[in-house]
């Protein structure tokens, strides 16, 4: 008895390091213990971005399916941004960790300035972009006139703050290079408070806040995201974590800056090859109708928020990966990875067998539609079926980023997406005639087979040898 009270306090004495971030070097010690460290804090990170998505999508299908499909469309063009800030914080997150591993931290913090400037550029041109073509990138991505006439507002204000959306992404990069990722989880908390609170206010019209509907979901998301931003920014400048910006540090270094787009590009490039293919999916699914549309939308939601969560260890591995190649530790690194990869092949396992006995009741508590919800339904099904291997293909992935060789999963991705996917999801829903269901299997194959691919190169070792 009073051995297993010990374990519980040590336990909860290791989840409390966690929480707090008071250990960030993850060179040394046990393995295991290590990732718990990092994971945690990563874990809660996504929960809070998958969060965004589900609390949007929850108060706007209380509107109606032109606003929820106002909503996955929208989320579906604003993929390639998410894309590009995914593709820097993966080059930024190697590049810390690996300045990181070798105790420069002022190195370190000279790469998250020009990484920031790099974003706050890119920003900008989404930004008037989207400014300018709201309707036309609402109708190019498959809406009704309808909807692209009522609610292009909510795509306007998205694409416009755009920027809260890029800087998020990379500030967070920066606290997990550096193992702060306890700092990245908690502005994701303050963000999400403040969007869960404003979501039914401004969407519904609550006590004395105006009705916007659709529009409201965009005004609190990025006023939640904006926030915490500034908190960003607070951790960044007050000289308290192990990053510590200063003005001087902004001016543009063309050389660094070269650094940082040449080991992002590769992750840029994989977060595009697959943002397109979605979009490509999404605009195939939106010949099934608006329901076939919400449905599907609400279900990648619902997937996302377990995915997310995923990611979390992912990110986890990627530090571990770059902080210990910096110490020159490649085989500590190597088993990182395939230690956490059976940790989410683990989770996904539970999650698959959730979505199968539960897919119904889940899409029931988003939509009240029935068409919507049987589209739903059988999309958690079928991509529950290649759950389970999604694990190890996410895994490594992040792996290789962590290492700095962006230029694999990219090859993978490209193959996995482009050349088996697309195609695969087109033969089966169009000639086919299986409609959303083929879109549904393509999904499902693919990731099988980027686990299968990536498990295959990643025991090569080559990624070990990667300078950065």
């Amino acid at each position: 008895m009073a051995f297993s009270i010990q374990k519980i306090f040590s336990f909860l004495k290791l989840f409390k390091q966690a929480l707090t971030g008071e250990i960030k070097d993850f060179t040394t010690g046990s393995i295991n213990r290590a990732i718990f460290l990092l994971a945690i804090p990563m874990i809660l990170e996504m929960v809070m971005e998958s969060l965004f998505a589900i609390v949007d999508i929850y108060f706007v299908n209380k509107i109606g399916i032109e606003a929820s499909s106002t909503v996955v469309l929208t989320e579906a063009s604003l993929t390639i941004l998410y894309s590009v800030a995914w593709g820097l914080s993966i080059g930024v997150t190697a590049l810390v960790a690996r300045r990181a591993g070798e105790k420069n931290f002022k190195a370190a913090s000279n790469i998250a300035a020009q990484a920031i400037v790099v974003g706050l550029f890119l920003s900008v041109i989404v930004s008037i972009i989207g400014f300018i073509f709201p309707k036309e990138i609402l109708l190019l991505m498959g809406a009704s006139e309808k909807v692209a006439q009522e609610n292009y507002l909510f795509t306007q204000i998205m694409l416009t703050g755009n920027i809260v959306i890029v800087l998020l992404f990379i500030n967070n990069a920066i606290f997990r290079g550096a193992g702060n990722a306890s700092i990245a989880m908690r502005v994701l908390i303050l963000a999400n408070v403040i969007n869960i609170v404003l979501d039914p206010l401004l969407i519904l019209g609550i006590g004395p806040f105006p009705k916007m509907g659709v529009v409201g979901a965009a005004v609190a998301t990025t006023t939640g995201r904006a926030i915490a931003v500034l908190l960003q920014f607070y951790y960044l400048f007050n000289g308290k974590s192990l990053i510590k910006l200063t003005a001087r540090q902004f001016v543009i270094q063309f050389s660094l800056i070269r650094s940082i787009l040449n080991t992002s590009a590769g992750g840029m490039f994989q977060f595009i090859i697959g943002s397109c293919s979605w979009i490509f999916l999404a605009m195939i699914i939106a010949e099934s109708g608006t329901a076939a549309v919400s449905g599907y939308g609400t279900a990648i939601r619902i997937c996302i928020f377990t995915i997310l969560p995923a990611w979390g260890l992912a990110n986890a591995a990627a530090t571990l990966v770059g902080q210990n190649l910096g110490a020159n530790q490649p085989e500590r690194a190597e088993k990182s990875v395939w230690r956490t990869a059976f940790i989410t092949f683990c989770f996904f396992a539970v999650v698959a067998v959730i979505f199968f006995l539960f897919g119904e009741p889940l899409m029931r508590f988003f939509t009240n539609d029935e068409a919507a919800i049987a589209a739903g339904t059988e999309c958690l099904h079928i991509l529950a079926i290649g759950y389970v291997f999604f694990a190890y293909g996410m895994i490594i992935s992040q792996a290789f980023n962590g290492a700095g060789d962006t230029r694999t999963p990219t090859y993978i991705n490209l193959f996995v997406f482009w050349v088996l996917q697309i195609p695969l999801a087109w033969i089966l829903a169009k000639y086919l005639k299986m409609g959303p269901t083929g879109v549904y299997v393509a999904i499902g194959v693919s990731e099988t087979v980027l686990a299968i691919i990536s498990i295959m190169i990643f025991r090569k070792g080559k990624w070990k040898l990667v300078k950065v």
